[in-house]
């Protein structure tokens, strides 16, 4: 037997959206998919979103900030993941711009330079070229932009 669904009044609603908000910094869309969720919509969830909005509960710009440092200290994901998660996210490109400069770029080196070396030391290969290519690869799928890694790794005498 499937248990039904509840649904909120718009005051519920307006009560659970602003704790759900204060708990962790939450994006319009994720809002948006949690009003949808408890069977707010139209007008009555307008009003809740502008509620949130007015009261500083949502906040746009705190959000990309508190997502993109998040990100690259405890998941240690460059900037190109940490954009295109935010752009996903519905972020304007100002907000995401202002949550970048977060990232401090000695420490965007020191921790791009950490990968690099757990990943080399990870590795069965090699070849110096095969593990290069290999440990380049990884840093592009975790977001860090090409040139950066390069200058990284000729550091690192690869």
């Amino acid at each position: 037997m499937q248990a039904s669904k509840k649904y909120f009044t718009q005051q519920e609603a307006l009560v659970k959206a602003a704790n759900y908000c204060a708990y962790q910094e939450r994006c319009h869309t994720e809002i948006w998919a949690k009003l949808q969720e408890w069977g707010i919509y139209g007008d009555e969830a307008n009003h809740i979103v502008l509620f949130l909005l007015e009261n500083n509960y949502l906040n746009e710009e705190r959000f990309a900030k508190a997502f993109a440092g998040g990100k690259f200290r405890v998941k240690k994901w460059g900037r190109s993941k940490i954009k295109r998660e935010l752009k996903h996210r519905q972020i304007s490109d100002f907000c995401i711009a202002i949550g970048l400069k977060e990232i401090d770029p000695e420490d965007y080196t020191k921790t791009l330079h950490e990968v690099l070396q757990k990943q080399i030391d990870k590795s069965k290969i090699k070849h110096p070229i095969l593990l290069k290519q290999k440990v380049f690869q990884y840093a592009m799928q975790r977001g860090y932009e090409s040139d950066i890694i390069q200058d990284v790794l000729k550091s690192m005498g690869y």
